[in-house]
């Protein structure tokens, strides 16, 4: 047994170590900069009509959605994340929401690794790039701000990027609709925390 404790701390070392001098000694310092960014930043684009509308035309679309319905859409999009055909993907990558989303990513010079906006079912509405499932709906992402009601905010665990290898963290936030103030939607965008902290 203390072997195989040995081995489990050397293990969290090791990954300890693999993490740039900068962000460990911020720990969980990043916490803060990460709500500031999500009020002076985040906020004045999730409430841009196009984000809004889109998840309100989704949301009436989606109405009558049964789990059944649901889980066959995100095995589909699993499935299509492998394959050559797309096209539940390909819908959602060309709509206007994921473009806006795209552009917003593209000003963000690197800031911002990746963006998805879901519906109150947790299924995703627009992305700026192709995520791995289509519902977030089981997650915390969505759980902790679609559920917690207006204003609510999630910030996931810092982690390295397997495509890009830098070191970000999923800033979550729940969307109201600016005219009845109730929650519609959530989104996520993922945060190269190195840049942040710079």
């Amino acid at each position: 047994m203390f072997k195989s404790l040995l081995a489990g701390s050397a293990v969290a070392l090791l990954l300890f170590s693999a993490v740039p001098a900068d962000v460990q000694a911020a720990g969980d310092d990043y916490v803060a900069p990460m709500k500031a960014l999500a009020k002076d930043k985040v906020q004045s684009w999730i409430s841009n009509p196009v984000v809004i509308n889109a998840i309100k035309a989704q949301n009436a679309a989606h109405a009558s959605f049964s789990q059944g319905q649901i889980d066959k859409l995100d095995k589909q999009w699993r499935a299509e994340t492998k394959s050559g055909s797309k096209p539940l993907i390909n819908k959602v990558l060309s709509n206007q929401l994921s473009a806006f989303l795209k552009k917003i990513q593209d000003d963000s010079k690197g800031l911002y690794t990746e963006i998805f906006v879901m519906d109150n079912k947790g299924l995703n509405v627009g992305q700026s790039a192709m995520t791995s499932d289509y519902w977030q709906g089981d997650e915390a992402k969505w759980q902790k701000t679609f559920q917690a009601g207006p204003g609510a905010i999630h910030i996931g665990k810092v982690s390295q990027d397997e495509s890009t290898q830098r070191f970000q963290s999923q800033l979550s936030m729940a969307i109201t609709d600016p005219v009845t103030n109730q929650v519609i939607g959530a989104v996520t965008v993922g945060v190269d925390v190195e840049q942040l902290l710079h």
